[in-house]
């Protein structure tokens, strides 16, 4: 037998005997959609918390960008809890905000992220930005 042949078959047999990795543990933040409000912009948002564990309170530290990609604005959006395995939506109005001069949406940083048995960094570490809304979105 050739080497070659050793390795596809260790290959084949680690494959064939079910040996697949769990999905790392992750925060799943998507911003869906920006819709002009009566005071400003609202901003949806779709969380998923698949971390190994429930979340009493996770706030994020946001940065809106102009057109001209200059921050024109940074807020605290507060999820509150977010229990582990559950998908919930959250909106935000953003008073005195123009959604059509938002061109990106940056998150800066996890201001709170605590539950028991939870990293205070899993929230940044472990967070998977989406986006439904046209908006560049992300980390």
């Amino acid at each position: 037998m050739t080497a070659v042949t050793a390795i596809f078959l260790l290959a084949a047999t680690g494959a064939a005997s079910g040996q697949e990795s769990s999905p790392a543990p992750t925060l799943t933040l998507e911003l869906n959609a920006l819709q002009p409000s009566e005071k400003g912009c609202r901003l949806t948002f779709v969380v998923t918390n698949n971390l190994k564990a429930p979340l009493d309170k996770a706030a994020f530290e946001i940065a809106l960008f102009n057109e001209a990609q200059v921050v024109d604005r940074i807020t605290v959006l507060d999820f509150k809890d977010l229990p582990q395995g559950k998908t919930k939506v959250r909106r935000f109005d953003l008073g005195d905000t123009d959604c059509s001069k938002i061109a990106r949406v940056l998150v800066n940083d996890a201001t709170e992220c605590s539950g028991t048995g939870v990293d205070p960094k899993a929230c940044i570490r472990q967070l998977n930005p989406m986006t439904k809304s046209g908006v560049q979105f992300g980390s």
